[in-house]
């Protein structure tokens, strides 16, 4: 008989930050199980429900005993498994004693390619009693737990200690053992809002006796209350919150009946900078600032509570209480910070390691200060201004601040710099050189901080990469993705006009001019960077075939990609575009397969009328392509390269390229190859799918 089944493990508090993803790890796994087993149907209702103290799901359509199903075990062909008088070899023997079958049981079929045997035999349906505990069991081993515990004197093992399971089966208790608990149908509702055991008759019971005991068990709908009850408090006062997700996932991994109030703190914390209150509460005190409608802190904040009372002083004074000295320790490490100075500690850098063979903190101030100047001048900016910002932009790193708050960095050192009168556009450069930090993150603002971020960036790109510290895998101990992706955003989307090899060949001199030894880096680290480009572009929304005609060139100037690309497809569009392309693949291959080929077409050496035809247009349409690519026309000079489809028909269709004379064979070889070059001038259009 198909019903739903229940499934609840009960425990001490879940980690916060792992319950979502140990719910969702649970129930896909029972769910697989149950499916491959043929219990449920793929098409069956999976609906995982977590809260801090407890691990559940229901599946609808679940049987209570598997289907009969034939089992088909392939053997050895019949070529390897009879042997001359045609009786069974020992590899058929052995087939048969594992497949249980004898020699009369066996059938023989054919794939297309050889004949085998093959071993069918019936097996009748198991009942799900017989699995399920084991089902529950190996799910619950196969969660991503980082550390486990063991509790009592049991030797079992899971994250948190358990407590109670339930099994259920429509209205009937799945017998079964997990954990050492046995199977029931009773579980507890909210710690201190609850009394008593409630009793699940079924699955359909589950989630409104829970309500009833004080627990919201489905972690999408408590996570939509809260936001609910965030948003109606914070348009109450008139603010708004501080954006953070995170946070509202973590907060709904704590509590299962969830209440909002509103706290506060003396104004004169707010002397602060409000990036610190703010983290501290968050990161801390997993509150919720509030913001007035110019982004500027205000001294209340929101608490979600696990207790829903009708006079909430006393839960709102302790957390008063609780923050307190958490923003007195933010103010105590901002002034002691401005008390110590900040330009003065770059002295300091010099005994920090950044890593035994790239130096110190201050060895790569130093190399971050010379990139950032090389690439100022570059740009036109002032590179006195790009240097200072480069060199001090780690200094915040020392600050007992940073040291409490690591997510901080660079925002604490604008902070300190402005209040020792540093100029604005060299603070804001500090503030922003570490962006891009993530995906969708914003770009550093103006050349200064540009220049800056992108010699953070490649110093760590070119330093590590010359020492063979190359990301391997899933492990980039060093976050050089993170880098790459970030110097190619800032490349393409501000975007700049700088040259990829340079940079690189100017983050090499700084580090060499410090003696640090730096082994064959160029190609390797353009290959990982345009691999990187090429995850970018593809995630956009851009052709495979597009994205390959512009990269398989090789680009450094990232700037220009999307214009090229937008060139190709403009190409596309056009009635000429799969011609040419399937005619510059066939160049391609000629050349390639070609010994000798004359470096310019010899006009007295063209007999043929088309190839005549052929090198007059390659001679007229050359200086308007170079033109076009010079003036980063890209969509033009294929437009002008279009043109030349009939002459290019007509050529193969009339001329022999591989004749016997020599220098007839090389002239028509030099003229493929002046054609072939004038069309991947722009992209490799041979990579498009014709």
């Amino acid at each position: 008989m198909n019903d739903t089944l229940l499934i609840e493990l009960r425990t001490e508090e879940l980690p916060p930050k792992s319950l979502k993803v140990l719910s969702e790890a649970f129930a896909e796994a029972v769910f697989s199980a149950l499916t491959t087993q043929q219990f449920a149907a793929v098409d069956s209702v999976c609906t995982p429900y977590a809260t801090p103290r407890r691990l559940a799901l229901t599946i609808t359509g679940v049987a209570g005993r598997q289907p009969d199903r034939m089992l088909e075990k392939k053997g050895p062909s019949v070529a390897s498994a009879l042997d001359a008088a045609g009786q069974p070899t020992r590899a058929l023997e052995g087939f048969m004693r594992a497949a249980g079958v004898s020699f009369a049981q066996l059938q023989k079929i054919t794939d297309g390619k050889s004949e085998y045997f093959v071993a069918r035999r019936e097996q009748p349906g198991e009942e799900l009693d017989k699995h399920l505990a084991e089902i529950v069991a190996h799910a619950l081993r196969k969660l991503p737990i980082a550390k486990v515990m063991r509790w009592g004197d049991s030797e079992h093992q899971f994250v948190r200690p358990v407590h109670g399971l339930i099994l259920l089966h429509g209205t009937r208790v799945v017998p079964g053992e997990v954990l050492g608990l046995r199977s029931g149908r009773t579980t507890l509702g909210h710690r201190f809002l609850a009394t008593g055991e409630i009793t699940i008759d079924s699955p359909a019971d589950y989630a409104p006796r829970l309500l009833a005991g004080k627990v919201i068990a489905a972690f999408p709908e408590r996570r939509a209350s809260i936001a609910a009850q965030l948003a109606a408090a914070a348009e109450k006062l008139s603010a708004r919150i501080n954006p953070a997700d995170g946070l509202l996932d973590e907060v709904t991994a704590l509590v299962e009946w969830p209440a909002v109030y509103v706290g506060e703190f003396e104004p004169e914390y707010l002397e602060v900078p409000q990036e610190c209150l703010i983290l501290t509460m968050q990161q801390n005190q997993k509150y919720f600032p509030l913001l007035d409608s110019a982004g500027k802190l205000l001294n209340k904040f929101l608490i979600v509570s696990n207790m829903q009372v009708d006079d909430p002083r006393h839960i709102i004074a302790g957390n008063e209480r609780v923050v307190r000295p958490r923003l007195s320790d933010a103010r105590f490490f901002y002034n002691q910070d401005r008390r110590n100075g900040f330009a003065t500690r770059v002295v300091r850098l010099g005994a920090v390691v950044y890593h035994h063979k790239l130096g110190s903190l201050g060895d790569r101030a130093q190399r971050m200060g010379r990139i950032a100047r090389s690439i100022a001048e570059k740009l036109g900016a002032d590179a006195n201004l790009a240097e200072r910002a480069a060199l001090f932009a780690k200094i915040d790193l020392l600050t007992d601040m940073v040291g409490e708050f690591p997510e901080l960095q660079g925002i604490m050192g604008r902070y300190y710099l402005l209040h020792e009168g540093g100029l604005p556009v060299v603070a804001d450069a500090i503030e922003q050189h570490y962006r891009p930090r993530f995906a969708g993150d914003t770009l550093p603002a103006g050349n200064i901080a540009c220049a800056a971020a992108l010699a953070d960036k490649l110093d760590a790109l070119v330093g590590f990469f010359g020492i063979g510290q190359l990301p391997t895998g899933d492990k980039d101990p060093f976050g050089l993705r993170r880098s790459a992706l970030g110097v190619l955003r800032i490349l393409m989307e501000t975007p700049l006009p700088l040259d990829l090899g340079e940079l690189i060949g100017d983050a090499k001199a700084a580090l060499r001019q410090q003696g640090i030894q730096l082994e064959g880096l160029d190609e390797p680290l353009l290959g990982f960077m345009l691999e990187r480009l090429r995850g970018m572009l593809r995630d956009s929304g851009h052709a495979a075939d597009v994205i390959e005609a512009v990269l398989t060139q090789r680009p450094t100037r990232i700037d220009l990609v999307p214009a090229r690309l937008a060139a190709v497809r403009e190409f596309l569009a056009l009635p000429e575009s799969l011609a040419l392309a399937a005619a510059n693949k066939r160049i391609g291959n000629i050349l390639r397969k070609a010994e000798s080929v004359l470096p310019e077409p010899d006009v007295a050496l063209l007999e043929e009328d088309a190839e005549k035809a052929l090198f007059q247009r390659v001679l007229l349409i050359a200086p308007v392509v170079r033109s076009h690519v010079a003036n980063e026309d890209y969509a033009d000079a294929l437009k002008v390269l279009a043109s030349v489809r009939a002459e290019v028909d007509r050529f193969f269709d009339e001329v022999m390229v591989n004749v016997q004379e020599p220098l007839l064979r090389g002239n028509r070889l030099g003229l493929l190859k002046a054609l072939f070059d004038q069309f991947n001038a722009v992209a490799d259009i041979s990579r498009l799918a014709v």
